[in-house]
């Protein structure tokens, strides 16, 4: 009886181990991720990507950019929590997600946030960007960045791109700071080439849409 009992176990462990596999292999084929880790409402951040990118669809459409997926970059979220989001327009949902730095407005360490447009400022510049071409410059690869937005419409004059270095960890670290920036969305190394691929793979130019609904309200 003992035995019979054992094997049932036995059998009903590997079922379940079996499954978890599955749905985790399932999960990785579809590309999706876990947003973060430290966001205490995942479902506000949730709709508030939505309504951003409800925005992105219409300018897509109309200017022929990429409409099956965008570039969501959410200041309002602490650095050292995932907020460069990937996000999938047709089903709404986010599709990956890393760290990304803002600009500390040529100041040695900047509290809480600040953004800008003019030449020099050193700022994160809101708005939405076309993700250009990609180029070999003195952080590696790095993509031109246009912006389309009045709020932003310095960005290629001030040389704002897409770039990484290594002080951007590839996973979280918050209550941890990251470093900051003098304007660029930065992004980890391995973070950059995961964007690359869909940049590179997709026909039609890619957007990216920087906002900050809190303002300077924002947490480091």
């Amino acid at each position: 009886m003992q035995r019979i009992l054992l094997v049932c176990a036995i059998t009903v462990a590997l079922l379940l181990v079996g499954s978890a596999a599955l749905y985790n292999a399932r999960n990785h084929r579809r590309g999706k991720t876990t947003i973060t880790s430290n966001t205490p409402d995942n479902t506000k951040l949730l709709s508030r990507l939505k309504a951003h990118a409800a925005t992105i669809v219409p300018y897509a459409k109309q200017h022929g950019y990429n409409t099956r997926f965008c570039f969501l970059a959410d200041m309002q979220l602490h650095s050292g929590q995932n907020r460069f989001f990937v996000y999938d327009l047709t089903a709404d949902s986010v599709l990956d997600a890393g760290l990304v730095t803002h600009g500390r407005c040529n100041q040695a360490w900047l509290a809480g946030r600040q953004y800008g447009n003019e030449v020099g400022c050193g700022c994160t510049s809101l708005g939405k960007y076309k993700i250009g071409k990609p180029y070999h410059g003195r952080f590696g690869l790095a993509y031109k960045l246009h912006g389309l937005d009045a709020t932003n419409n310095n960005a290629f004059k001030r040389y704002v791109v897409l770039h990484s270095h290594e002080c951007v960890p590839e996973n979280e670290v918050s209550p941890a700071p990251i470093c900051q920036s003098d304007g660029c969305p930065t992004v980890s190394p391995g973070f950059l080439q995961k964007l690359a691929a869909r940049i590179n793979a997709s026909e039609k130019p890619v957007l990216l849409l920087i906002v900050d609904n809190g303002q300077s309200n924002a947490s480091q």
